[in-house]
């Protein structure tokens, strides 16, 4: 069913795949994971591997299983990253999962952007720049608060930047179908800190509770920034899990 030839071993290759598809939203909480007969043929591996690959879903806290019934995707308090959302949007066409909404909550262009914007994304001071907040909601629950920057120039290329109208594509995938760029690499810098004036539109009472903050900025091919997004988390919404190799 899928290609599995990369480095790692191939219970992980399996399970780094289903990972995939849970965190872009596919696989929703309560959906029914294959069985490891299923895992087995689908992958063309053995029993034993499909059983490892199935354990380390469990270790992870992605996946449980109920006796007599089967293995199940976990109910997951957690956000999904920027890459899992692309991921998301090029395969589907949709940039948020079933279950998870946003509310555009402000579409103008900024006569200043603030100094940080300007800078990440290559701007003179003083320039002006296209900012779209939103809130992003997981069911009746306040997940993320987020705003996204662009260059003013796309204004007139990309008029939908400045409307409070859902992009249901994503609006990296909008302003590529507009402009040609394409976005090839991102970067991303975490920070904590105190929730300040975004407690209000993530729900929270109190100013001073603890907020992640991821800022996240995408090139194109020519290595120039097409978007500069900050995303602002409830400390209980946020779980980062990372592989890399030890040599």
């Amino acid at each position: 069913m899928s290609n599995t030839a990369n480095g790692a071993p191939k219970f992980r290759q399996i399970a780094d795949q289903i990972r995939a598809r849970i965190l872009s939203g596919e696989l929703r909480p309560g959906d029914e994971i294959p069985s490891e007969r299923a895992v087995a043929a689908d992958y063309n591996v053995s029993r034993p591997t499909a059983t490892k690959a199935l354990m380390l879903l469990r270790e992870l806290g992605l996946v449980h299983s109920i006796q007599g019934s089967g293995t199940f995707v976990a109910d997951l308090a957690v956000n999904r990253r920027a890459n899992e959302r692309y991921t998301k949007a090029r395969t589907s066409g949709r940039i948020y999962a079933d279950g998870t909404r946003a509310e555009i909550v402000a579409a103008e262009v900024i006569p200043e952007a603030p100094e940080h914007v300007a800078r990440a994304l290559q701007l003179e001071a003083g320039s002006a720049a296209i900012r779209r907040r939103r809130i992003t909601w997981e069911g009746e629950r306040r997940a993320e608060t987020s705003t996204s920057w662009f260059n003013a120039e796309l204004a007139g290329t990309a008029p939908r930047l400045l409307t409070k109208e859902r992009i249901r594509s994503g609006t990296l995938a909008y302003v590529e179908e507009q402009t040609g760029r394409l976005g090839t690499y991102a970067r991303d810098r975490t920070c904590a800190r105190t929730a300040g004036a975004d407690a209000e539109a993530l729900g929270l009472t109190d100013e001073a509770a603890p907020v992640l903050v991821v800022e996240h900025i995408v090139y194109d091919q020519h290595d120039r920034p097409i978007e500069f997004a900050e995303a602002v988390y409830p400390s209980d919404r946020w779980s980062y899990e990372q592989r890399y190799d030890l040599t």
